[in-house]
């Protein structure tokens, strides 16, 4: 019986264990359940972390697609720099190639030793920077490699958390197995910002140093690649040059450590003066590229320029804008004696069109005066306002228009008319002595520059003199809107609305642009053919492409009889010489030269446009609020125009305008230059719209008022 029961709690021992076994393997297998389950969800967590992370990451790709946006370059007709049109990103891609090894070196010594080590992350700069760290006490040094700053400079922000750190780790990685190091440097190089709304070592080159990259020495390498840190701080402008020359010897200290200077070119860049560019926001010829930028965003929009890296090459001589302005600027303290305030000028080739140069006032980075002043409106100078392309009236230098749609229509130098008050409104007495007439319109009689009256003149002799009352007649003669259609087939848009016009308009009664002006007597001056208006010669995109380019545009407006006609009379000096004196301000004594003056109602407005076969240039003088000023064109605008037509015009050939034809005269009594058997007004003796024909306008409206003037004069009455 003992051992019965002994072999049972035996059997009941051993089921213990089984079942104790038992129980840790399910705990065991739940446990692993568990923990199976906890690393599925981590690894699915972390996948979630991951997607989330990377979920809106662009493609490292872009970069060989190039849309790295460029700002537009507007360039001279030499190839010098004038403007970027930049928007919020000043930048001018350079190939790798052409940045010097110089700046190169200075950049790997100070940002990145190991570029060409590391593949994307450097972690011996991150040990590095966290012993240094620890060594201070807190976080001065970075370890990010050119390849992270690249990422983050063009993907990524500058918030510092964990999502945008990884962002930038993967993507950096991506980026260096995509492409070789030489083309992350060179991207890197094109893209960094160097202060302000500069990116890319050649934006931050033409500016400070106002050269191309290619030409920095190692100094000025050195300079740049110390600002790439903290740009505004170390700003060349700003108040902490101090610290930025003494990062940039620590570049060239780098530099010389690493073998990439030798101790000789350390100590010459050390000691190296540096000098920055006075003129940050660089720009040349400031209203010339504004009417060009004008013109660029009207056609191809505002927000496509600053990031399309176009190439605008332009018309414009850069030396002979230079002198333009240095002329107007010496010349504007003479000037302001007469109430002058600001002054414009604008050369052409006649022979293409092409705008040389520009200025449309005395100074574009001036102030408006008078202090207090509204711009547009009450103020006497306007700095940013471009004259040039203003509409202003323009006096008598209008005038040649009406005479060479006289000529065309059969009149000619010789023929002569009486300059003697004159009275043009023919519901008015003929004595001039009324202000209104039966229906209360005025009264026109206009007087001479010079208040008195020649008598019998010839056509020649009264454009050359600039006589009011001859040219109000051949204003009629010609036909008013005949004059006005020339006006606009030579270049002029601003007189459009033809009722508007009356004979004041020969004097200067519509308003016209000094830009449109230099062009139509651009046609005189080239045998009267004429070219569109170009100011920009080609434009190409920023691999080269053509995108725009000037064709040639030639067409005849004038007859070439009448075009010389017009240039033998504007540059009879003996015929302006009783008016304007032998010597005068349109007088060049080397050159056969073309000029004419204009002054407006109150001398309001001062003009001198001039020409010879290769050079077209008119200036004008006032103020922006047409306030009055003491004295006329050959006074205040004409010695500009000369000075720059002296100054410039030795770069071109000696040339003479062409002879007219020596036709034989008609035999027509005035007409042909010979008064008649007795004292009459031409009209008496021609049929002004067709003056070689058979018959008179003895029933023109004008006939009695002119017929009463000229026996007035000659005491018939």
């Amino acid at each position: 019986m003992p051992k019965k029961v002994k072999r049972v709690q035996v059997m009941k021992k051993g089921g213990a264990t089984k079942r104790a076994v038992g129980r840790f393997w399910r705990t065991t297998k739940i446990a692993m359940q568990f923990l199976i389950i906890g690393l599925l969800v981590a690894v699915a967590l972390s996948l979630s972390v991951f997607v989330w992370f990377t979920k809106d990451l662009p493609r490292p790709e872009k970069f060989g697609e190039g849309l790295i946006a460029e700002s537009t370059k507007i360039y001279a007709r030499g190839g010098e720099l004038l403007y970027e049109i930049a928007g919020n990103e000043k930048r001018t891609t350079v190939a790798f190639d052409k940045i010097p090894d110089s700046l190169k070196q200075a950049v790997l010594a100070i940002e990145d030793r190991n570029f060409y080590e590391h593949k994307g992350i450097d972690f011996r700069a991150i040990a590095r920077a966290i012993v240094y760290d620890l060594k201070i006490r807190k976080a001065a040094q970075g370890a990010s490699t050119i390849s992270q700053q690249l990422i983050r400079s063009y993907f990524l922000t500058q918030k510092k958390d964990i999502k945008r750190k990884t962002q930038e780790i993967i993507l950096t990685l991506e980026l260096e197995r995509r492409y070789g190091k030489n083309q992350i440097f060179e991207w890197y190089l094109n893209i960094i910002p160097l202060g302000g709304n500069l990116y890319g070592v050649e934006a931050a080159s033409r500016t400070f140093f106002n050269k191309s990259v290619s030409e920095l020495s190692i100094a000025q390498s050195a300079i740049i690649a110390a600002m790439i840190q903290s740009p505004s701080y170390y700003w060349p402008y700003g108040s902490h040059q101090d610290e930025l020359m003494a990062r940039k010897n620590l570049v060239l200290d780098l530099m010389k450590e690493r073998g990439a200077i030798s101790q000789e070119q350390l100590q010459q860049a050390q000691a190296e003066k540096i000098e920055f560019s006075n003129n940050v926001t660089q720009i040349k010829a400031p209203h010339f590229v504004m009417f060009v930028k004008d013109y660029l965003e009207k056609k191809y929009g505002a927000a496509f320029l600053p990031k399309a890296g176009w190439q605008i090459k332009t018309t414009l001589d850069l030396p002979m804008q230079e002198t333009a302005e240095k002329i107007i600027t010496s010349k504007m303290e003479v000037v302001k004696k007469y109430g002058a305030n600001n002054a414009a000028l604008v050369a052409m080739n006649p022979k293409s069109g092409e705008v040389l140069a520009m200025v449309g006032s005395k100074d574009f980075f001036g102030t408006s005066s008078p202090t207090g002043c509204k711009p547009g409106l009450t103020c006497k100078f306007d700095p940013e306002m471009n004259v040039a392309t203003s509409p202003r009236q323009p006096g008598s230098s209008f005038k040649p228009f009406a005479y060479a749609q006289a000529f065309w229509a059969g009149y000619s130098p010789q023929t002569t008319v009486w300059d003697v008050s004159t009275e043009f409104n023919v519901n008015c007495s003929p004595n001039a002595l009324q202000t209104k007439d039966k229906y209360g319109l005025s009264c026109y009689s206009p007087r001479n520059y010079d208040g008195g009256y020649h008598g019998l003149i010839s056509l020649r002799n009264a454009l050359a003199q600039s006589r009011n009352i001859p040219a109000v007649k051949v204003l009629y003669l010609a036909g008013l809107k005949r004059v006005l259609d020339l006006a606009k087939d030579l270049g002029i848009t601003t007189l459009t609305n033809e009722n508007r016009y009356g004979l004041s308009l020969v004097l200067g009664g519509g308003e016209v642009k000094l830009l449109e002006m230099a062009a139509a007597y651009s046609v005189f001056a080239n045998d009267g053919i004429k070219n569109n208006l170009v100011f920009i010669s080609e434009i190409r995109d920023s691999k080269g492409n053509l995108i725009e380019k000037t064709a040639p545009t030639k067409f005849r407006v004038l007859p070439a009889q009448v075009a010389r006609q017009i240039n033998d009379v504007l540059s009879d000096n003996n015929a302006r010489a009783p008016m304007f004196g032998a010597n005068s301000s349109l007088y060049l004594p080397d050159y056969k030269a073309a000029a004419k003056t204009g002054t407006t109602q109150d001398t309001r407005d001062a003009w001198c446009m001039g020409y010879t076969t290769n050079l077209v240039t008119g200036t004008w003088v006032g103020n922006n609020d047409n306030s009055p000023m003491t004295q006329g064109g050959a006074v205040a605008s004409g010695p500009m125009w000369k000075t720059f037509m002296e100054t410039v015009l030795p770069q071109f050939p000696k040339e003479d305008f062409p002879k007219p034809q020596d036709d034989p005269p008609p035999d027509k009594p005035m007409l042909n230059g010979t008064a008649g058997p007795a004292n009459h007004s031409i009209l008496y003796y021609l049929n002004k719209n067709n003056p070689q024909s058979e018959g008179n306008s003895q029933d023109d409206p004008q006939f009695t008022n002119w017929e009463w003037a000229v026996r007035s004069w000659t005491g018939e009455l």
